[in-house]
C-alpha cells in the first residue's frame, strides 16, 4: 500500500489576485529576500517560486480542493492508496511535504531522495510555474554542495535522480501552440487515469535545466517582448553554446528560445527549436536575427535569421538594459549574465 501526498499550491484562479502562479503563495518575494543563493534579477518576486504572507496567505487560507484533486483522491483510494490532501502556501510547507521523500540516513550526512520509498508525490497545478515551484525545492533539498559532492553522484550530474512525482493538471489543456509540460509529455489528464500512473504507473527521467540564479527549468526560457501592438523589441546580448557563439551581442536580436521540451518552439509561426526533446541530455538554443537583405533591384527587405545550436550549457549576456523573459510562463527580466546547464535525466514523471 502507498502513501499518496496529493499537494496543491494557491492558485490564481481559485482566490483572483492572491496565489501561486498569479504571485503570491509560492510567489519569490521572501525567499529572495532571505536567501542568499537566490537573487532575483529584478525587484518583482518570481511568481512560480519562495513564500508570500499577509493578506495573500489569508485568501490562501479560504481555498478548499478542487474538483480534480477530489476526484484524483477518490480513485487513489479506490486503488487502495492511503492519501492526505495539503495546500501549501509557503515554501516551508512544500518542504515539509517533501521530506516525506527522503531516504535513510547517509553516512556522510547528506540528504537524499528514497526512490525505493512508499510515499508517492501527486502535484495538481494550474501551470507549469507551480511544477517548477515544486522541482525547484527538490532540488534545493537534494542538491550536495560542490564541497560535499559524493563519490556516487553521476559525474555529468550536481544532483541525484529526483523521486519521481506525479502531474495532475487543474486545468483542460488548451489549443494553439502553446501547450503546458503535461500535454507535450503526453501525460494523463484525467484524475483516475493520474491516480491508474501513480499506483501502478511507470516512471520516465526526463531532464532538468539548472541555472546560475539558483532556479530550473522543465519547458524552456523565452528572452525578448513586444510593444503595445505587438511588434517585437530589439535587444543584444552575447549568446553561447557551449564553445558555439550564436551573437556576439552587436546585432539586434528579435528572441532567444532556452529549450528543453517543446513549449517556445514557435513564435508567431516561426520555427526557433527544431527538434527539442527532454530526455536527450541536450540544450537546443535558437536566436532570431532580423538580417536586411537587397533584391536584384535594389530594394530592401528585412528577412529573419535563426541560429541553432545544441549542448551542454548556454549563457546570456545582456548588452544593455533589462531583457524581459518568459521561464516557465514565469516572468522576469535579465540585467546580467544567466547559464543554464542540463542535468539529464534529473527529474522523472509517473507516467502510464
Amino acid at each position: 500500500m502507498y502513501d499518496v501526498v496529493l499537494l496543491t499550491l494557491g492558485s490564481e484562479r481559485d482566490a483572483p489576485g492572491g496565489c501561486g502562479s498569479g504571485g503570491a503563495c509560492c510567489g519569490g518575494a521572501t525567499e529572495a529576500a532571505t536567501d542568499p543563493k537566490s537573487q532575483p534579477d529584478t525587484g518583482q518576486p518570481d511568481t512560480g517560486q519562495g513564500a508570500q504572507t499577509g493578506g495573500d496567505t489569508e485568501r490562501c487560507a479560504t481555498e478548499r480542493p478542487r474538483v480534480p484533486v477530489l476526484a484524483c483522491s477518490d480513485a487513489l483510494i479506490a486503488r487502495g492508496a492511503r492519501v492526505e490532501m495539503v495546500t501549501a502556501r509557503s515554501d516551508a510547507e512544500i518542504d515539509a511535504v517533501l521530506a516525506r521523500l527522503d531516504g535513510p540516513a547517509r553516512p556522510d550526512g547528506l540528504t537524499w531522495p528514497d526512490l525505493d520509498g512508499k510515499t508517492r508525490l501527486v502535484v495538481a497545478t494550474a501551470s507549469d510555474g507551480q511544477l517548477r515551484a515544486v522541482l525547484r525545492r527538490l532540488v534545493r533539498r537534494y542538491a550536495p554542495a560542490p564541497s560535499r559532492r559524493p563519490a556516487d553522484l553521476p559525474g555529468n550530474r550536481t544532483l541525484p535522480d529526483l523521486p519521481p512525482v506525479a502531474v495532475l493538471p487543474l486545468d483542460p489543456a488548451r489549443g494553439g501552440t502553446h501547450r503546458d509540460l503535461a500535454a507535450q509529455l503526453g501525460l494523463p489528464r484525467d484524475p483516475a487515469a493520474v491516480a491508474a500512473a501513480v499506483v501502478d504507473g511507470t516512471v520516465r527521467r526526463l531532464d532538468l535545466l539548472r541555472n546560475d540564479g539558483g532556479s530550473v527549468t522543465l519547458d524552456g526560457a523565452l528572452l525578448g517582448a513586444a510593444d503595445d501592438a505587438g511588434r517585437p523589441l530589439h535587444w543584444r546580448a552575447r549568446v553561447e553554446v557551449d564553445d558555439t557563439v550564436l551573437t556576439n551581442g552587436d546585432e539586434p536580436l528579435l528572441a532567444c528560445v532556452v529549450g528543453n521540451a517543446g513549449g517556445y518552439a514557435t513564435l508567431d509561426d516561426v520555427t526557433l527549436l527544431t527538434a527539442p526533446d527532454p530526455t536527450d541530455g541536450q540544450i537546443e538554443v535558437a536566436v532570431a536575427v532580423p538580417v536586411v537583405v537587397r533584391s536584384a533591384l535594389g530594394r530592401k527587405r528585412v528577412r529573419l535569421e535563426v541560429r541553432r545550436a545544441r549542448g551542454r550549457a548556454v549563457s546570456v549576456l545582456p548588452r544593455e538594459g533589462k531583457v524581459p523573459y518568459l521561464d516557465d510562463g514565469v516572468e522576469g527580466e535579465l540585467t546580467r549574465k544567466r547559464s543554464w546547464w542540463i542535468e539529464p535525466g534529473a527529474w522523472a514523471v509517473w507516467s502510464s
